[in-house]
């Protein structure tokens, strides 16, 4: 997974645990994509200081993750909506037995994941 999309999906479970100031420079810094010059002209600290901020809440997100796993469940239940995708793709009217067993063993691995 690339560093966008992982600080995306962290910021998106467990951005509502960082405080308003750290989610307003987190936000700036990584879904806005603004320089660290524009955030600290604009916030009024240093470079250095937003740099160090955004380091922060990424390490911050990620413990959260380390001890949650929403991102990763969530990952895991997308794929196995995709697998159920492809089987359905496979359709065929006159056999549909192998297919409905393949369905129900994914929706229990999706059960089991929740």
């Amino acid at each position: 997974m690339d560093d966008f999309l992982k600080q995306t999906l962290l910021y998106d479970f467990y951005g509502e645990l960082l405080t308003s100031h750290q989610k307003e420079i987190y936000e700036q810094s990584v879904l806005e994509d603004l320089s660290l010059s524009e955030i600290a002209q604009a916030a009024g600290i240093s470079r250095q200081g937003v740099h160090d901020l955004v380091k922060r809440c990424d390490k911050t997100l990620q413990g959260y993750e380390d001890k949650l796993h929403l991102v990763e469940k969530f990952l895991a239940v997308r794929e196995k909506v995709h697998r159920i995708d492809q089987v359905l793709d496979q359709y065929d009217p006159e056999d549909d037995s192998e297919l409905a067993r393949e369905i129900r063993k994914i929706a229990r691995e999706i059960i089991d994941e929740l």
